[in-house]
């Protein structure tokens, strides 16, 4: 019985040395020299390189934006797993704004050179990408909200980033002004009030629907959303002709294979770079700044009288974050009944302060000049500073007036509020014009003793035309585009322009 134990415990024994036998026998011994086709360690830095370069690869709907293309001849080897491709859980209500904004994604991509330096251009200025996208987040939920509403892509929302940065008070050299730069003629097309009390191309609510019918207009000629946003910058009709050149030349007749300005080569590469960064931002290592997929804003009817820096005060909010809401006004007091645009959070508690305000009967009025006032007596009359008077009526020292013109005085409001948000209204979109004398009214007014642009009835139209090609040709020294747009936005602008259009050149033809 002993013998067949002491078999069995011999034979324990023999097989757990040999598995330890085989396990030394796999591992490397420390003076093992390396095999010939071994990787040489000079070689690590270039397989991290590699790894580098193929995990900041994106997948198709952004591919090679980032810059990254093989050489002839070369091939850049992606070591790492596929990355990930975005995903929309189409179930479940939005995260965010940007989550929103995704899921509305419609426009094919555009896959060029130009959208990886545009792209570039935008991720080197971290800084500023933020803070324009902050700056936004208080209109692109009513932006997306008509997109949406209307069936249009989401994409479009972005459009104001490269249009203005999302600041409704921008107003560029050709004169194009707000959040979607309307030039004035295309204003009034699309019926944009513009007169010295209002202009609602800086209107946030009115501008974007404007801007979202002409978008349609122009995506319905052309039944392509690249095609339409170069004709948004461009001009349809330059746009068209462009077309008709490429088929007449037997070219493609898509939007990379036209012939265009520079600015208008760069336009939809731009909005492409920004859509690439808001579809997939953990790929380029950008945090979007939160923006709630909530209402933000209401309007709330105000009356006539009220001016906004009290406004302001009853809502509870800054003077400059409330006229970022209300930034049409061109005076800063309501001369009639009008909306204004307050957070949806603060809305019923300024309603009811609002009506509290009414019944002290403090209050801003208009006042009409009469023969033999002057400025400076209606100034005195009303206790204020003829520099004050100026400021709130954008007059400066050039202005004449006549009798029948309109002043907004205050009506035993203190004035100070009212001086403050007139500071705050951009000098380009507070001026009247049509008070200042033109060159020769000038000349008139010293030999025959004439009051400038009272002169003969006929001083307003003379000042609207020489005030606005004065500036206008200024602009166009320092524009980068065609010198033709300026002189087109100087005729659109004098009173008794035909209307008639020279070739379209750059975007201040269109908006």
């Amino acid at each position: 019985m002993a013998i067949p134990l002491l078999r069995i415990f011999l034979l324990v024994i023999a097989l757990a040395a040999a598995a330890s036998s085989a396990t030394a026998e796999d591992a490397p011994a420390p003076d093992t020299p390396a095999p010939a086709d071994a990787v040489p360690t000079e070689a690590a830095p270039a397989e991290a390189t590699t790894r580098s370069l193929g995990s900041l690869r994106p997948p198709s709907a952004a591919r090679a934006s980032e810059g990254l293309a093989a050489s002839p001849g070369q091939v850049l080897e992606l070591r790492d797993p596929v990355p990930r491709v975005l995903t929309l859980d189409l179930t479940r209500d939005a995260n965010d704004i940007w989550d929103r904004i995704r899921r509305g994604f419609g426009m094919p991509d555009l896959d060029t050179e130009i959208v990886a330096e545009q792209q570039l251009f935008y991720l080197n200025r971290p800084g500023f990408l933020k803070k324009v996208f902050e700056r936004g987040g208080r209109y692109l939920y009513h932006i997306v909200d008509e997109l949406e509403r209307r069936g249009m892509p989401t994409e479009l929302a972005l459009l104001p980033m490269v249009e203005s940065s999302y600041n409704p008070m921008a107003y560029s050299r050709a004169r194009a002004s707000g959040l979607w730069q309307f030039i004035p003629s295309t204003g009034r097309n699309y019926n944009l009030t513009q007169d010295k009390w209002v202009d609602e191309r800086r209107d946030v609510i009115a501008s974007t629907n404007a801007a979202l019918d002409y978008l349609q207009t122009i995506y319905d000629m052309h039944g392509d959303w690249h095609l339409a946003l170069a004709s948004y910058n461009w001009g349809e009709g330059a746009v068209g002709r462009a077309v008709q050149r490429n088929l007449a030349g037997g070219l493609p007749a898509e939007y990379s294979q036209l012939r265009m300005p520079e600015e208008t080569r760069n336009y939809v590469p731009k909005l492409q770079a920004l859509k690439n960064i808001v579809a997939q931002p953990e790929l380029f290592h950008f945090e979007l700044p939160y923006v709630p997929n909530t209402r933000h804003f209401v309007t709330v009817t105000a009356p006539a009288g009220i001016d906004l820096a009290t406004a302001a005060r009853l809502a509870e909010m800054p003077l400059d974050e409330f006229l970022a809401l209300n930034p049409s006004y061109n005076r800063p007091a309501i001369a009639q009944a009008n909306s204004l645009v307050i957070p949806v959070d603060r809305a019923e508690r300024f309603r009811a302060r609002l009506a509290e305000h009414e019944s002290s009967g403090k209050q801003w009025r208009t006042y009409e000049m009469r023969r033999g006032d002057t400025l400076a007596s209606v100034a005195r009359d009303f206790g204020l500073s003829l520099n004050e008077l100026h400021q709130i009526n954008g007059l400066d020292s050039r202005s004449r007036v006549s009798p029948g013109y309109t002043l907004l005085v205050p009506d035993g409001v203190d004035p100070g509020g009212a001086i403050a948000a007139a500071r705050m209204i951009p000098r380009n979109a507070a001026l009247d014009t049509s008070t200042i004398p033109s060159a020769s009214a000038s000349k008139a007014d010293k030999k025959g003793g004439r009051k400038g642009a009272q002169a003969k009835g006929g001083g307003k139209s003379r000042a609207g035309k020489a005030s606005a090609g004065n500036r206008n040709h200024t602009a166009g020294k320092a524009s980068s585009g065609s010198t033709k747009a300026p002189t087109k936005s100087a005729t659109k602008a004098a009173p008794r322009s035909s209307g008639k259009s020279t070739k379209p050149a750059q975007k201040s033809q269109n908006r």
